[in-house]
């Protein structure tokens, strides 16, 4: 890692405006998209799973998965740069490096189970109007705060994280898709050794290495898994000579389907989104300036959050959101300069121009890509369990908890029990978390607090 004498004075690295020198910023900004890449584009790998056309070359709409690889860096970066760099009242001029939300994924899969290419239509959507939506929130973001405490945020992160487990542990064990049926080694000992890698090394270059390769320790425990996977001969790289060299996004790549459930679904994921923004803005003024957040960068971030996550709609993308990793890198290095980030983010646009570099994503066998999720979702359970470590457990907050937890989990577990209800409740209900995020907030905002004893 840069010292941080050869970068700037001690005031010099608090102040966003400061540009380090370029030998030093450009590390500094590929260090950022490093520690977020997996992040970044497992959501549209998961999502194209889901639909039935992720994995499997021969398909005639794989090559939409290498597009929505390819729109996941390309968004990620331009929402980026309206953070960073900004325009009018859009962006809070920090650091903030955005990207694909994990949060949207368990109002996504309901969406599109099993339905191929033709449901992200859907998707995109909701990803428009909900963008939308959270860009509506901006002036108002600080005033809704009080109806996302921690019990609620707590609860929704939690069940973000115990939702896409299962997604991890089929990947895991060789499973193509988690709606589709399993493969005939579906659990096998090869399947698992290869997850078992990548688990392993993200341990050991999490706690025993320092700098980059354990602030990246996700990205480099799969690169670890991938090379044992090609020295088992499990990778193909047709698909690479086949990508193109240069590739502009589509408008409406994937069309778009007025849904309702999609709008309801997004719409509210979008209010858990920008309070999120608001958590991470104010861990990195604090982190790496040593001081609040003012109210101008609150707003410019949720601006910056909803229009990014509006205009990926538009070519296929989905939504995005600040990435919370990225705010503890700040904290480490100590460099608050927002122009790092902006060499980052235009590195992530250089890669989503590249059809190549998707194409090369798209090798990693599903084995592998189980492996980095397991401990990836595995971190968003605990993320949440830590805000619910903030919440005092009195008898009113654990029956909030323990009746909204029960019902969401509940019907993810069995969505059979709401077969009956309409197409757009149905989706809506065993998606698990908006029901349990609604009963959650209806119950913390009518029941009466408990004394304090």
């Amino acid at each position: 890692m840069l010292s941080q004498t050869s970068i700037g004075t001690p005031e010099q690295l608090r102040d966003p405006n400061y540009t380090p020198p370029l030998a030093s910023a450009i590390p500094l900004g590929i260090q950022h998209i490093l520690a977020m890449f997996v992040s970044n584009i497992t959501p549209a790998i998961i999502i194209a799973g889901a639909a039935g056309f992720g994995f499997g070359s021969n398909s005639p709409d794989f090559p939409n998965l290498i597009y929505m690889i390819q729109m996941s860096m390309l968004f990620a970066g331009v929402a980026t740069l309206l953070q960073t760099i900004g325009a009018g009242p859009v962006g809070a001029r920090l650091p903030i490096v955005q990207g694909t939300s994990f949060a949207f994924v368990p109002i996504m899969i309901p969406l599109v189970a099993g339905k191929g290419v033709d449901a992200m239509g859907a998707i995109m959507c909701g990803v428009l109007i909900g963008g939308l939506i959270h860009t509506a929130l901006a002036p108002f973001v600080g005033r809704i705060r009080y109806a996302l405490p921690p019990l609620v945020t707590g609860l929704i992160v939690v069940m973000i994280g115990l939702y896409l487990i299962q997604v991890g542990v089929k990947y895991a064990a060789g499973g193509a898709a988690p709606f589709q049926m399993a493969a005939p080694d579906f659990g096998g000992i090869v399947n698992w050794s290869l997850a078992g890698t990548v688990i392993v090394a993200t341990f050991v270059l999490k706690f025993f290495c320092r700098g980059m390769l354990s602030m990246a320790a996700a990205l480099f425990g799969i690169i670890a898994g991938y090379l044992v996977a090609l020295a088992l001969g499990m990778v193909d790289f047709g698909n690479i000579g086949r990508a193109a060299w240069f590739a502009l996004p589509n408008p409406l790549h994937f069309g778009f389907e007025l849904s309702v459930a999609a709008i309801i679904g997004f719409g509210f994921m979008s209010i858990v989104s920008a309070i999120e923004t608001v958590g991470d803005v104010s861990g990195i003024t604090k982190g790496g300036a040593g001081r609040e957040a003012t109210d101008k960068e609150l707003q410019g971030a949720t601006f910056a959050d909803g229009l990014g996550s509006a205009v990926g709609g538009l070519f296929g993308g989905l939504p995005n959101t600040s990435f919370s990793q990225n705010v503890g890198l700040v904290a480490m290095t100590g460099v608050m300069s927002r122009h790092v980030v902006t060499y980052g983010a235009l590195f992530l646009i250089a890669c989503g121009l590249i059809p190549k570099v998707g194409a090369a994503i798209s090798t990693m066998p599903i084995e592998v890509l189980g492996g980095g999720v397991i401990v990836m979702f595995g971190m968003v359970a605990a993320a949440g369990v830590n805000l619910l470590s903030d919440v005092p457990w009195n008898r009113r907050n654990m029956m909030i908890f323990a009746v909204a937890l029960s019902v969401g989990l509940g019907l993810q577990l069995v969505p059979s029990a709401a077969q009956h209800l309409p197409g757009t409740a149905k989706v809506l209900m065993t998606s698990g978390l908006l029901p349990a995020a609604f009963i959650a907030i209806v119950l913390n905002l009518v029941l009466p607090q408990e004394a304090e004893a």
